[in-house]
């Protein structure tokens, strides 16, 4: 068992933990993202890896909406809410969808999964007509 706060590191021996939660202290609604690295007895820290958890509510249903996370500029792409559920055994009959226009990143992003480049990337130096 573990109280998780925002940011900070729960560090254990086992292979496992419990995210101890309770009706006082809950999590929020919606996504929240953990993260694992791992080291051996050399020392050696692994790369991290992340999940995403999905608190949903006990009554009503819960949306989620896949899509691609790169789209092709001038091409069409489908939005999935498929995955929605209804914890308390309803089921699904409409899907309301909404675009909400350009999204600002706010803060760093951790790509799913990094690039790693070999060779240190040069930048290009734009060329005025001339």
């Amino acid at each position: 068992m573990a109280e998780f706060v925002l940011n900070q590191d729960v560090v254990t021996d086992a292979s496992s933990v419990e995210v101890t939660l309770n009706a006082d202290r809950p999590l929020p609604l919606g996504r929240h993202r953990f993260r694992l690295i791992v080291v051996d007895d050399a020392g050696n820290r692994s790369v991290p890896d992340e999940v995403v958890v999905i608190i949903a509510d006990q009554s009503a249903p819960t949306a989620i909406l896949n899509a691609p996370s790169v789209a092709a500029f001038g091409n069409s792409f489908t939005l999935d809410g498929s995955r929605s559920f209804d914890v308390g055994g309803g089921r699904i009959v409409s899907y309301t969808w909404t675009y909400l226009g350009p999204s600002l990143v706010i803060g760093p992003v951790t790509p799913i999964n990094p690039v790693i480049l070999d060779t240190p990337v040069t930048p290009v130096t734009p060329v005025g007509p001339g």
